[in-house]
């Protein structure tokens, strides 16, 4: 692909995921594509075989952005004295990042479109949010054989730490449409989703 085609391509993606967050999978079409990214509706589909092909495409490359999590996930400190504050600033990051509008209307979208498109929700959940819960457990299983945490089940404990931070801020946001919560909210169930977790865990 060369840099004009690439361009186009990358323009084509970008107006869909705006028209797609906007109007839904049902309610967006081509030519709405085509228009914003100031291209005809054959150049769309010289990049894309068809809407499927594009919604599929948008939805997966959000996962690219999942290894910063995936990160700060490792970089918990395995010592008794670092403990707290270093899930605190991941639980930090686990709120920001997750609560962000854009991230809400995506799930919110890949949600709504479940029932028509079941293998890419799965396929998001898996390369998404599931690999991070995968990571936080071996981060906890790693803490639980220093004697830091107490668990049997360390996917089972990523689980709950994270319905701890994101049960609230998250489902809100599902149901209302759109964020209920501020900065001083996230701090709040980060600290005290932290002080929970370590009350059974630790």
């Amino acid at each position: 692909m060369d840099a004009r085609s690439a361009r186009k391509h990358q323009s084509i993606l970008e107006a869909a995921t705006e028209v797609f967050l906007s109007k839904g999978y049902a309610g967006t079409s081509m030519d709405d594509i085509a228009r914003l990214a100031a291209v005809s509706k054959q150049t769309v589909y010289k990049h894309f075989a068809d809407k499927e092909k594009l919604f599929a495409e948008i939805v997966l490359a959000t996962t690219d952005g999942i290894d910063g999590m995936i990160d700060a996930v490792a970089d918990v400190p395995v010592d008794a004295a670092g403990l707290e504050d270093g899930l605190l600033r991941l639980a930090r990051r686990f709120t920001v990042t997750l609560t962000q509008p854009h991230v809400l209307r995506l799930r919110r979208l890949i949600i709504a479109n479940a029932d028509q498109f079941p293998e890419l929700g799965a396929t998001w959940y898996e390369r998404g949010f599931e690999r991070v819960l995968a990571n936080l457990a071996d981060t906890f299983r790693r803490l639980a054989d220093a004697g830091l945490l107490r668990t049997d089940d360390p996917l089972l404990a990523a689980h709950h730490f994270a319905g701890l931070l994101l049960w609230i801020p998250v489902n809100k946001a599902m149901f209302h449409g759109s964020a209920q919560h501020d900065d001083a909210d996230l701090e709040r169930y980060a600290a005290e989703g932290v002080r929970v977790f370590l009350a059974a865990y630790r």
